[in-house]
């Protein structure tokens, strides 16, 4: 469940959200208004959340999970919530802790894009050629090793610093490309015409020495989702 964010229709006499607003409130739904209630408590089926900043989307969706475990239509170890940022995921768990007390700390799934990956990646790393003790580089790693890729290959490191490289190669993971999915015309513009050369010579790295980068956390769990549904 992502933060995005509801506003539902404006209610017409007698319609959900004045049915909602007329039945008792558990002690979580208590100071929602009647659009708020009825986004939390539509547990059948997708509910899309509109709103602008400040507008109590947070609250909806906390209140929502609350809701879904209070009410035992789900374990916390089903629900999936994910965030942006840790600082946005570190406040959904402590507004759901508030909520439902300790039971929160069940819920595993919980977290950024980044965080929720690297656990399901870790779960079936051997599905992508990787041991689960995979080390996850930082940026000035993923530099150092793109400088030896681009000595390697020969490449004018001058005319083609390792960190813009890296950004190119991020970007390319970024909208869900592997090496042998970016288009010739585009990697050929790149580092003297070896880009995708010089991907996929990268990729061999990391495989070589068990490691991803913050780029194949998000490329690989597609890859996972596609491949091994």
């Amino acid at each position: 469940m992502s933060d995005q964010s509801t506003s539902a229709p404006l209610p017409r006499p007698g319609g959900l959200a004045s049915r909602a607003a007329a039945q008792p409130a558990a002690s979580y739904l208590q100071g929602l208004n009647p659009e708020q209630r009825l986004a939390v408590e539509a547990t059948d089926g997708p509910v899309l959340v509109l709103a602008g900043a400040g507008t109590g989307k947070t609250r909806v969706l906390t209140t929502r999970i609350a809701h879904l475990i209070s009410t035992n239509r789900a374990y916390p170890s089903q629900i999936l919530s994910v965030t942006f940022t840790n600082k946005a995921a570190r406040e959904m768990k402590e507004r759901v802790a508030h909520l439902v007390g300790p039971v929160a700390e069940g819920m595993p799934w919980l977290g950024t894009f980044h965080s929720i990956s690297a656990k399901l990646l870790r779960r079936h790393a051997e599905l992508l050629d990787l041991r689960s003790d995979f080390t996850i580089l930082d940026t000035d790693d993923q530099i150092r090793l793109m400088k030896q890729v681009i000595q390697a290959e020969g490449i004018d490191e001058k005319r083609w610093p390792g960190r813009m490289l890296a950004g190119f190669i991020d970007s390319w993971k970024n909208r869900g490309l592997a090496p042998k999915d970016v288009p010739p015309g585009e990697a050929g513009v790149f580092a003297s015409g070896k880009g995708g050369k010089l991907y996929a010579a990268y990729q061999d790295r990391l495989k070589t020495l068990n490691a991803v980068d913050f780029g194949d956390l998000l490329l690989h769990c597609l890859t996972l989702f596609r491949e091994h549904p």
